[in-house]
C-alpha cells in the first residue's frame, strides 16, 4: 500500500477576489490565470505525480460538493470531505487525518491549500519528496518555507534557528518563530535578517506525529473527533460531522499547533510560489502590457491608461482611459473600480454589498 497522502483544503469563499470569486464559485474554482485547469484542478495535476488518485482528500464546504467532483472526475464521492461550517484549518485537517486512520494508521501526509501558484513544478516534486523522507524517519512537524523576494506584508513568515542535519540537504532548518502578517518596516527587517522565511502553508507530517500533536495542543479538537473513528467511512459519517463541527471551535493549524509545538521544521526553498490570495498578487504573477497593465478580456480598450489589472467579460465592451494603478473587475452584475494601494478594503465592499443588496451578489 502506498502510504503517501494529498489532503487539499478548498473550502475557503476566496472574498479578497471579490467580484470575480464569489460565494457560489469560489477562486479555487476558476480559471484565474487562464491557462485552461482551475487552481484546484492545477493542485490536483502538480501532486498526482508522486500520489496515487485514491490517496486524495479534498476538504471543502458541502456547497461545493458537486463542483469538485465535475473538476476532480478522478476522484470518487467519498474522496471529498464535506464540511457543514467553516471552522479554519485545524478542525478540517483533524477530520481528514482521523478519516486516513481509518484506513492507514502509517500515513504520510502532505496538506495543501488549493490556490496557490507553483511556477517551478520539478524543483516543488523534488523538495516535497525531500520532506516525505524527513518525516518518515523523525518525529517532526514539517512546513515549506519561500526564500522573500521583497517584502511582503500579506504574507506571515518563518524565523528559522540552526541547520538541521538530515542525509545531504542544506536547506533544512528547525524553526525558532512564527509570525503573522507585519507591516512594511519590519518586512523589510526580517528580509534583510536572512533569518525568515515566507510561510507557505503547505505541510508535510507522518499521521502519528500529527496525531500526537493534536493530542498534546489541540485536546478539545482531536478528542470530538477521535469519537468518530467508527463512523467514518460509514452512512452515520454525515451525521456526526454536522454534530461535530456545531460543538468544534474554529482554530488555525498554525495558531493550534505549529507555533506550540516544539518538534517544527522547515524545508527552505525557491519554486517560484506565490499565494495567489489578492488581485495585487495576480498581478504581481501576471505577463503585463507594455504599460504595465494586466489585460483579461477581448473587448477592452485602453488610453493613457497604466499599472492596471484588468478583467472584464468577453460579452462586454470596455474602454478605459487617463487610469493608473487601479482594479477594474466585473462579474456578471457587478463591476469594481478600486485603488490597487487600497485593496485590503475589498473586505469591507463585500460586506457593505451584503448588507444593502443582498447575498445574491456576493
Amino acid at each position: 500500500m502506498d502510504n503517501n497522502y494529498c489532503i487539499i483544503m478548498a473550502g475557503g469563499i476566496g472574498s479578497r477576489f471579490w467580484p470575480l470569486s464569489r460565494v457560489v464559485k469560489p477562486k479555487q474554482f476558476l480559471d484565474i490565470l487562464g491557462v485552461g485547469r482551475t487552481f484546484l484542478q492545477q493542485t490536483f495535476d502538480r501532486f498526482s505525480t508522486i500520489i496515487p488518485k485514491e490517496n486524495f482528500l479534498i476538504v471543502t464546504s458541502v456547497k461545493y460538493k458537486d463542483i469538485v467532483l465535475e473538476q476532480l472526475p478522478e476522484l470518487k464521492e467519498e474522496q471529498v470531505l464535506l464540511e457543514p461550517l467553516r471552522r479554519n484549518t485545524a478542525p478540517c485537517l483533524a477530520y481528514a487525518a482521523y478519516k486516513i486512520k481509518t484506513k492507514n494508521p502509517n500515513a504520510n501526509l502532505i496538506v495543501a491549500p488549493s490556490d496557490h501558484i507553483i511556477l517551478k513544478e520539478e524543483e516543488f516534486v523534488r523538495q516535497i519528496k525531500n520532506g516525505l523522507q524527513f518525516i518518515k524517519e523523525n518525529d517532526v512537524l514539517l512546513t515549506l518555507g519561500i526564500k522573500p523576494n521583497r517584502p511582503e506584508t500579506g504574507y506571515g513568515y518563518i524565523q528559522v534557528k540552526k541547520r538541521a542535519k538530515f542525509n545531504e540537504l542544506t536547506n533544512l532548518y528547525k524553526v525558532k518563530t512564527f509570525t503573522e502578517k507585519p507591516d512594511e518596516q519590519m518586512a523589510k527587517v526580517f528580509v534583510e535578517s536572512g533569518e525568515f522565511f515566507w510561510n507557505s502553508g503547505i505541510f508535510i507530517w507522518s499521521l502519528p506525529s500529527v496525531l500526537k500533536a493534536f493530542d498534546e495542543h489541540l485536546k478539545n479538537v482531536s478528542s470530538i473527533f477521535k469519537k468518530g473513528m467508527k463512523l467514518y467511512n460509514t452512512s452515520n459519517e454525515v451525521h456526526f460531522i454536522k454534530k461535530t463541527y456545531s460543538e468544534c471551535p474554529a482554530i488555525s493549524i498554525d495558531y493550534g499547533i505549529m507555533e506550540k509545538a516544539k518538534n517544527v521544521y522547515v524545508l527552505t526553498a525557491d519554486f517560484g510560489w506565490s499565494d495567489l490570495g489578492t488581485w495585487g498578487s495576480l498581478y504581481e504573477n501576471k505577463e503585463k502590457d507594455t504599460d504595465g497593465n494586466v489585460i483579461s478580456g477581448d473587448n477592452i480598450l485602453t488610453y493613457n491608461t497604466k499599472n492596471c489589472i484588468v478583467d472584464i467579460s468577453d460579452q462586454k465592451v470596455a474602454v478605459l482611459q487617463g487610469l493608473d494603478g487601479y482594479i477594474i473587475a466585473e462579474s456578471n452584475e457587478t463591476l469594481m473600480i478600486c485603488k490597487k494601494e487600497d485593496e485590503h478594503q475589498i473586505k469591507q465592499f463585500v460586506t457593505d454589498v451584503k448588507i444593502k443588496k443582498g447575498d445574491s451578489l456576493i
